[in-house]
């Protein structure tokens, strides 16, 4: 992985409240006219101005504009912070709300992990997570006449849920965790103080906290100048964080593809040593943080981090495997790096993105070379199995096994299209893929990486041409509706016979005639019927 780029300006953060605006700037940052408090906290309530930030431009909304011109005097510098760059969190009312009813039972609360680091990308978190010194019998009597509902299903972890109107949140006792060497789960302990708990969390940048009600602003660890650079780095010596929990070394790849940040050196030498850590953690908690990755900006990034760290052989051998030695004459392209541009390619629908993942894994056991070149005879059916088989590992549900599988299985149908299709090959392909039929499609598509201009137009046209096809055909049969034109009952009916396998045979031949020809009136159907009745000699 290449090395990330660091950031030197100080930066400035703006805490946003309902009517009011405090300024705070993280440990770290230069300036002439505040010191950072010993705790490496800032909470700078001076009037500045409306920020401007490395992530982007901040503005404010219609009903905030009153207040920046009237409380920052509309001034575009920041006195005593020089080229410095700046974000802007809002927080929540209700949790502020929240803030002072635990402030005044005498306990700490904040604002911590992915709410903070969301905010200061200008995206929303449907993640309300809290930190706070009270221990969760303490923290359920805080939530008593405030909390619509209160939940304890993992305060054995030191958690309590609250539900407030339609928010929700979790609010969880300062702590730190250690996964023992053979055990899945993880031996919860609590910690001091938010900043011990902030140095147990997987990376910097989701070691930021707001405290609440106040607004003081927590990163210890250099955070947000991680964010405002795209770094990814842990807060202590990254060994300390996956042994704390080895799952982060997954869940390194899937911040990589979620944020586009680049993993410190260290992170991934540490990961690549780790690796076999990653065999105690549940399957469950594997797929998760895969599916996690899969569905993000940057799958690619991701996937290139768990195959070149190792991790993958961990949990997903396939795709390491993929890494095929190129055919020294015909120099098939890479499959590997087919396999990751298939998946960027693929709109972010994660049954669509892990069939993209698995579309090729049945290569490495079907591949030969001869006279013409590099072949995988069947790899599609192959991979198939392999797919399902791999998914079942990895405990996924039935249905989306079986979606995948299926998806695998008829990449390659579109490629013999260019053979010239009949109607009832086109019905057949839309009665093969059944409700996947647009995810299939999207799979075709995304399956033409190769850089051949003209052979990617040709693909491109026969795919328009294919889908078009289909389209004028579901409006002439209702394709949606594929079946014998006439049914069961029908069958027994005018045949005189009871339930049994003629009955399935009879609909069988009628199904098959029907993907021949098209529509059938009943009339017809029937006659169709009587003629293979006479032929089985079933005494019509």
């Amino acid at each position: 992985m290449g090395s990330a780029p660091t950031i030197t300006k100080p930066t400035v953060i703006a805490v946003l409240w309902k009517r009011s605006i405090s300024f705070v700037t993280p440990r770290g940052s230069l300036s002439k006219m505040i010191a950072p408090s010993s705790r490496g906290t800032w909470n700078v309530n001076n009037p500045m101005t409306m920020p401007m930030s490395v992530f982007g431009m901040v503005h404010s909304s219609p009903s905030h504009t009153g207040i920046w011109s009237r409380e920052l005097g509309g001034s575009d510098k920041v006195e005593g912070y020089r080229d410095c760059v700046m974000a802007m969190i809002e927080v929540d009312p209700v949790a502020k709300d929240l803030g002072e009813r635990f402030n005044a039972a005498g306990f700490e609360l904040y604002l911590v992990g992915g709410v903070v680091r969301d905010a200061m990308l200008g995206r929303t978190s449907p993640d309300m997570d809290l930190a706070t010194s009270a221990k969760p019998h303490e923290t359920t009597k805080v939530l008593q006449g405030w909390a619509d509902n209160r939940y304890h299903v993992g305060v054995r972890f030191g958690t309590v849920g609250a539900r407030k109107g339609a928010q929700l949140f979790e609010i969880t006792t300062f702590r730190e965790e250690v996964y023992a060497e053979e055990h899945r789960k993880p031996a919860v302990t609590f910690a001091k103080d938010i900043q011990t708990d902030l140095s147990r969390r997987d990376f910097t940048i989701n070691a930021m906290a707001v405290r609440l009600p106040d607004g003081e602003f927590v990163d210890p660890f250099g955070g947000v100048k991680h964010l405002a650079a795209k770094i990814l780095d842990t807060p202590l010596e990254p060994e300390v964080a996956f042994s704390d929990d080895p799952l982060r070394m997954l869940r390194a790849a899937r911040f990589v593809s979620q944020l586009d940040v680049t993993p410190a050196e260290r992170v991934v030498l540490a990961i690549t040593e780790m690796r076999e850590r990653l065999s105690i953690v549940s399957a469950e908690r594997i797929h998760a943080e895969l599916d996690r990755l899969l569905v993000g900006a940057k799958p690619s990034a991701g996937l290139a981090l768990i195959v070149e760290t190792g991790l993958s052989d961990l949990f997903l051998p396939e795709l390491s495997a993929l890494q095929l030695e190129q055919d020294p004459v015909h120099q098939h392209k890479d499959v590997l790096r087919h396999t990751y541009a298939v998946v960027e390619r693929c709109e972010p629908d994660l049954v669509l993105r892990l069939a993209g993942l698995l579309h090729d894994i049945g290569k490495p056991k079907t591949r030969s070379i001869g006279p013409d070149g590099v072949q995988f005879h069947h790899h599609e059916a192959v991979g198939a199995r392999m797919a399902e088989a791999r998914m079942k590992e990895l405990h996924y549900s039935n249905p989306m096994v079986e979606d995948v599988r299926k998806l695998v299985e008829l990449h390659l149908r579109f490629h013999g299209y260019g053979d010239g299709w009949t109607d009832s090959a086109v019905r057949r392909y839309v009665r093969d893929a059944g409700p996947l039929l647009d995810r299939l499609n999207q799979l075709t598509r995304a399956d033409c990486t190769t850089r051949n201009v003209s052979r990617a137009r040709k693909l491109e046209q026969l795919q328009d041409e294919l889908e078009e096809r289909i389209a004028r055909l579901a409006e002439e049969e209702n394709l949606n509706a594929l079946r014998p034109p006439i049914d069961g009952a029908q069958v027994m009916k005018h045949l005189g016979i009871p339930p049994g396998p003629v009955v399935g045979e009879a609909l069988a031949y009628l199904f098959e005639l029907r993907m021949e020809r098209g529509l059938i009136p009943e009339d017809e159907a029937f006659e169709l019927l009587d003629s293979w009745a006479r032929e089985r000699d079933l005494g019509v």
